[in-house]
């Protein structure tokens, strides 16, 4: 049975509907960076999605060809997630203007997939596609300590869930630690064309420190 990590983590990828804090580790993500309204037609956010998952399918199937992968295992492809915010204001996002969101897409990749397997993905794409695929870069990121809960629903209603997120670090004496290196996190569940906006499933996810830390 393929390795299915919304499963084997669910402390990461299935909170309870109530707030609560977890340590992330280190992890491996394919991204593509861009900027615009997510939900126009032609949007950069909907052409870095299908620019992500061609990269992370040819990565999953790469034991079907000569590119043999070192530790490789089968797997689910985990799901998409965001790392969102506006021009110059990282702590609240203004889900009225769209137009001047900024995102960072990711994939989490397992752990086995190392950088040179990422580039020989790259460039197994670009010729079998006959399509660009330079903006899809590696990173690794360890988000540490975070707050995040369940949003259930429209993700313009996501203030109603973020609210209660921070109430819940003022009671547990936490606070915000939204930085331009630290973004509002959200992995995505549900895909919005099969599913009824009211039953979405989104996991938002904030970076936190104690009271007082620098």
């Amino acid at each position: 049975m393929a390795f299915d990590y919304k499963k084997e983590y669910k402390e990461f990828y299935l909170p309870p509907k109530e707030p609560t804090i977890v340590t992330i580790p280190k992890m491996k993500y394919i991204a593509v960076k861009g900027s615009g309204d997510p939900n126009q037609e032609d949007s950069e956010y909907k052409k870095s999605i299908e620019l992500l998952y061609t990269i992370a399918f040819t990565i999953k199937m790469s034991y079907k060809g000569s590119h043999q992968i070192a530790g490789y295992f089968s797997y689910v492809v985990p799901p998409l997630e965001g790392f969102w915010w506006q021009e110059n204001n990282f702590e609240t996002l203004n889900y009225d203007q769209k137009e001047t969101m900024e995102f960072l897409s990711v994939i989490r990749l397992p752990d086995f997939v190392t950088k040179e397997d990422f580039e020989w993905a790259l460039q197994e794409a670009t010729e079998k596609k006959k399509k660009d695929y330079s903006k899809v870069m590696y990173l690794e990121i360890e988000e540490g300590l975070c707050v995040q809960c369940m949003h259930i629903g429209s993700y313009d209603n996501e203030p109603l869930t973020i609210a209660l997120m921070h109430q819940y670090l003022e009671d547990q004496s936490y606070q915000l630690d939204i930085s331009e290196k630290r973004l509002h996190h959200e992995i995505y569940l549900s895909d919005p064309r099969r599913c009824k906006i009211t039953n979405l499933k989104t996991v938002i996810r904030h970076p936190i420190k104690k009271k007082g830390e620098y």
